[in-house]
């Protein structure tokens, strides 16, 4: 078996593919978490692979530092040259960045083979591979410097400390971290600008890093100049990040739209929900017919943008197509109709009208007037709760609903009626008058009874 500077080639290779296909599991788990559930676009894919750094580059580092202190061991004594002391840190270099280009692959299979949306960034590619070298190269330069058994575990321990702190931190800091930062919205894109910028920083500090350490253990002064050179280029990169405007969200999406019964629009990447959006969508849609917050256009807006509905539309957020993912934007539509009221009585008031829009069962309300208004308003056909709704819309919303809306209050229950409307008197609401009338008397078929509410 042949020996290379006292280390086993075989036990080298063998260490490289171990090495690979536990870089490739891992990012292929971690790339999977951070895919946006049921989008099918170019950027969801280098998102992923982006994200996965932050478990695949501590391994990086791990695997670097544990060849390091092997071939220290072994080239104890010797003196290098300066292509015989790069020459293994840059072969892990290489062993890295190909298990990320093959994670690529294989999350790109998929992607290939169907219509995506969006385009391929190489420059978040580049980026993304300048993260793994600049994991590599700390770890080795850990494991070289520290050539203890426990340096490996350490050295990967640290790493994802310090970039996990980087990527959370939410200020400038996380801009140099190897990330796009999360939860990452379709609608902000995928610039190059910013990923180029971030690729010159982390390949100056990478090779920075890497030439340093060759000139401290070549000791020779032209290594030793690349390494100020490049400090050089990586401050040029960090004050070109550093100057880079945060991202703002794209305005001129070619939306996927269906078109009926309603149009329905969305991200083209999310173009897979369309039916479901629809279907949920529709049916509030009827319900808030001739309101001020009715609409035909349900339209998928950023997920920093706050949802004003107005003109017949409806916005709404989509952050991905997870179980029930239709059913949370109508959700929070609905919750933006109308604001939390202020008080107990109100509130309870304003969520029956709430679990009504939302197609959810009546809740009775922790009071005995929200209880009785429950049960008023569940005898209310479908179209009598509509036409209700078309009346007293401004009191839903400006938290001006009393149990005068809902019959009068518990005090009297005992004048309920004995069946429900007939379809004949279907627009007429059981609003009760003042006056004092038998038990079994049917519900005032005059405007005299509606207007006693809104008195």
């Amino acid at each position: 078996m042949r020996e290379h500077a006292g280390v086993s080639r075989e036990e080298l290779k063998h260490s490289a593919a171990v090495t690979v296909a536990v870089l490739m599991a891992l990012g292929l788990v971690a790339a999977w978490n951070v895919l946006i559930p049921g989008v099918d676009a170019w950027e969801n894919i280098v998102a992923a692979v982006i994200g996965s750094l932050r478990l695949t580059g501590p391994v990086a580092a791990a695997f670097a530092a544990w060849v390091a202190l092997r071939k220290r061991r072994a080239l104890r004594g010797r003196s290098l040259t300066t292509w015989r002391a790069l020459k293994a840190p840059l072969a892990i270099v290489v062993v890295v960045v190909g298990s990320f280009g093959a994670t690529v692959l294989i999350l790109a299979v998929k992607t290939v083979l169907t219509d995506q949306a969006g385009r391929l960034s190489l420059s978040g590619l580049g980026m993304g591979m300048a993260g793994l070298a600049l994991y590599s190269v700390i770890g080795w330069v850990a494991g070289w410097l520290l050539p203890k058994a426990f340096t490996p575990p350490l050295a990967g321990l640290a790493c994802y400390g310090l970039f996990s702190w980087l990527a959370d931190d939410r200020g400038w800091a996380d801009k140099l971290a190897p990330g796009t930062g999360e939860p990452y919205d379709l609608f902000q894109g995928l610039s190059g600008a910013p990923f180029f910028d971030q690729t010159i920083w982390l390949l100056g500090i990478t090779a920075a890093l890497l030439l340093g350490w060759a000139a401290l253990v070549t000791r020779q002064a032209l290594v030793l100049a690349c390494a100020l050179l490049s400090v050089l280029a990586a401050g040029m990169g960090v004050s070109r990040v550093l100057a880079q405007p945060k991202p703002a969200a794209a305005v001129d999406i070619a939306y996927s739209c269906q078109d009926w019964p309603i149009t329905v629009c969305v991200h083209p990447g999310m173009r897979a929900g369309l039916t479901e959006l629809g279907a949920t969508f529709t049916q509030i849609a009827s319900r808030l017919a001739g309101t001020p917050a009715a609409f035909t256009r349900v339209e998928q807006r950023p997920l920093e943008e706050e949802l004003k509905p107005s003109n017949g539309l409806a916005p709404i957020h989509v952050p991905d197509l997870s179980a029930g993912f239709a059913e949370e934007a109508a959700y929070e539509y609905i919750e933006s109709l109308a604001a939390p009221c202020p008080g107990t009585v109100a509130d309870g008031y304003r969520e029956i009208v709430m679990a009504w829009l939302r197609g959810e069962p009546l809740p009775g309300g922790p009071l005995p007037e929200h209880q009785y208004a429950a049960s008023w308003f569940s005898w209310l056909s479908e179209h009598q709760r509509r036409e209700w709704l078309r009346m007293f819309y401004s009191d839903f919303q400006n938290c001006g609903l009393s149990s005068t809306h809902f019959g009068g209050g518990p005090a009297r229950a005992q004048k309920a009626p004995s069946a429900r409307p007939t379809p004949e008197s279907s627009h007429v609401y059981p609003v009760y008058p003042e006056s004092e009338d038998t038990p079994n008397s049917a519900p005032s078929a005059s405007m005299a009874g509606l207007g006693s509410v809104t008195e």
